[in-house]
């Protein structure tokens, strides 16, 4: 079995797609931006509804769990065989098993990078976008079983996220996986090293160059800018954009102090780990 994938994880809204686009405009090394709507040629995402109906062979129901894990193998199976030493994929599930099937199988995994954001401004853009108030997203959070259902457009097929502490962990200290973690933050305040590790981590070749106009063609701006002209295919439909405001420390000025203290209550060991405490 080829083990030629290298997962580009992380909890929804945490710098997953800017991680996408980067290594979009790296690799391909075009003389202006990438498409943010070809994102997808970078690594597809294992949500991918298209993907699970493909792999079926026959018309599925994909927003139904059972039947799209069922599926969910041959899906990164034929990911992993495609010719290709190197398939990035995209996933907002955890690393963990979910009825017997392991949802990231290691006979197909090269490696994985991790993407990880302080769960308190993580959790103002996920309330914004998914539609859902802020006190349901922080509880939603802090459960064991969270999962992101299919939409309704059957884009997507059911996600398995589970607390935030336990998808971190799951990714971080895996014991069949090898992951480099990312920190959004540092991403931030000193992208060349951030990107250029990450590089690293997957083998390409670093030219410092191309690394640092790379980083402007991937900059919130320039995605900002692209869905306001061209709109954005992963936003949501009840959503206003995708590309919101990116800000670091933004969750202490939006969340009460409330929904805070349950977010630091139930991830404190885990955020004093990564630095957010």
């Amino acid at each position: 079995m080829p083990k030629s994938i290298i997962w580009l994880a992380s909890y929804p809204k945490s710098g997953n797609t800017w991680l996408r686009l980067f290594l979009f405009n790296y690799l391909f090394n075009l003389d202006e931006p990438a498409p943010i709507n070809q994102a997808h040629r970078i690594g597809p995402s294992d949500a991918s509804a298209a993907l699970y109906t493909q792999a079926s062979k026959k018309k599925i129901d994909v927003s139904n769990a059972q039947e799209t894990l069922r599926v969910r193998p041959s899906v990164i199976e034929a990911h992993a065989s495609n010719g290709a030493d190197v398939n990035f994929m995209k996933t907002h599930s955890a690393n963990v098993d979910i009825t017997g099937r392991a949802l990231i199988p290691a006979k197909h995994s090269r490696g994985a990078i991790y993407i990880i954001r302080n769960p308190i401004d993580m959790a103002v853009s996920f309330a914004h976008h998914f539609g859902r108030s802020e006190d349901e997203v922080v509880s939603s959070m802090n459960s064991d079983i969270h999962s992101v259902l299919g939409d309704q457009a059957r884009t997507v097929v059911p996600q398995y996220l589970g607390a935030w502490s336990d998808h971190v962990r799951s990714w971080a200290d895996s014991k069949t996986l090898k992951t480099h973690v990312l920190r959004y933050e540092d991403m931030h305040a000193d992208p060349v090293t951030a990107f250029g590790n990450a590089l690293r981590y997957i083998g390409a070749p670093e030219d410092q160059e191309r690394l640092e106009q790379a980083i402007r063609f991937a900059s919130f701006k320039e995605a900002k800018q692209q869905e306001e002209t061209h709109g954005f295919v992963e936003k949501p439909k009840d959503a206003k954009s995708f590309f919101r405001s990116g800000k670091v420390g933004e969750g202490r000025e939006k969340l009460s102090p409330t929904l805070i203290e349950r977010i630091e209550a139930e991830h404190g060991d885990m955020m004093k780990r990564f630095g957010y405490l």
